[in-house]
């Protein structure tokens, strides 16, 4: 699918579309793996039309918020929206990139995609221990006619700081009171049982390798991995199958205009379609820039990525920021100055 990246998913450090860019054209940035599969085409295309390359860290949420406050790169990505008091105090602005859906992933011979339905509590009950076996009462119940193993049930989640772990925690502490309290949310938190694995290519991975396996990775992870989805029951009460329609039912939710700094989480929106672990993936980049050229570059990119990237990112089941909201974004950039002034014009 990727030209030049497709044998690199697993590791941490990749280069997007740098080839034939000489050092001072590329573009350096770091964070989320969540909207890394989309960030790598764009990034080929654009490569092919301007000569400019990228060179991103998918390394995670939490390691990408690290590396922009340190100042190592031009850009982070995350999609744990950092809150307005947090961006005031490191002199940061972000706005939204790209959404997408967060989707349970199983390993259960026998089972087609989206044969196995599931709610959030009972999702919630597995990643906290409470639920162990495949066959378990609660999990029938959701499953009328479906023969179910009876296979211990492993669980897998995210070893790092991680956007995707924060989106998937959000969720499940909205829907279930006790993993609130015992577990809670963040991009790290202590899982009480399971197995971790790094980045959303590891967590695919673990699964596809693991009988009874449960994951949860961006969609587009899933389906490169041809892996088994889970029907979950949304905030309706209807179940729904993760799609970019269902993340698009989720996503029109969204009111950016009046999220103050931008900060707004999609996960557990209301509507019949609604897929219920929707997210946004955001983009950081100071306020105040050491190498205005460089920010220029970047901001240069994600300016063309939302006038140029939408089929890319419908192709691969990201729904993309609308025309209003990119407008809205590019006004924001006029605050991002170097020491001549404004970067964005």
């Amino acid at each position: 699918m990727f030209k030049r990246v497709a044998a690199t998913l697993l590791t941490a450090s990749l280069t997007l579309g740098a080839g034939a860019a000489m050092a001072g054209e590329t573009i350096t940035g770091a964070g989320a793996t969540f909207p890394y599969p989309v960030y790598s085409k764009w990034a080929d295309a654009y490569q092919d039309e301007t000569g400019i390359g990228m060179n991103y860290q998918a390394i995670g949420s939490g390691g990408g918020i690290k590396q922009i406050t340190a100042k190592t790169v031009t850009f982070g990505a995350s999609d744990a929206p950092m809150k307005p008091a947090d961006l005031k105090k490191n002199g940061l602005m972000q706005w939204p990139m790209v959404m997408g859906g967060v989707v349970p992933v199983v390993n259960l011979a026998g089972l087609s995609k989206g044969e196995l339905h599931l709610d959030g509590a009972t999702l919630a009950d597995i990643y906290a221990g409470k639920i162990t076996e495949w066959d378990d009462k609660r999990i029938k119940a959701l499953n009328a006619g479906v023969e179910l193993p009876d296979t211990k049930i492993t669980p897998v989640y995210r070893a790092e700081g991680s956007g995707t772990n924060f989106l998937f925690t959000h969720y499940l502490s909205e829907v279930s009171e006790s993993f609130a309290k015992t577990i809670g949310e963040g991009k790290s938190v202590a899982w009480p049982a399971g197995v971790g694995a790094k980045a959303n290519a590891g967590v695919a991975s673990q699964v596809a390798q693991t009988n009874g396996g449960i994951g949860y990775v961006e969609f587009a992870y899933a389906k490169q991995n041809d892996l088994n989805y889970v029907t979950m029951k949304n905030k309706a009460g209807k179940f729904v199958a993760p799609s970019i329609e269902s993340f698009k039912a989720a996503a029109g939710n969204a009111d950016w205009k009046h999220a103050p700094g931008m900060y707004l989480v999609l996960t557990n929106q209301p509507g019949d379609a609604s897929w219920p672990i929707t997210g946004a993936s955001f983009i950081l980049m100071h306020l105040n820039v050491e190498d205005p050229a460089a920010a220029k570059r970047a901001l240069t990119f994600f300016d063309w990525a939302y006038s140029n990237g939408s089929d890319a990112a419908e192709s691969l089941d990201y729904v993309p920021m609308p025309a209003n909201v990119a407008d809205m974004v590019r006004a924001d950039w006029k605050r991002i100055k170097g020491a001549d002034g404004q970067v964005w014009k």
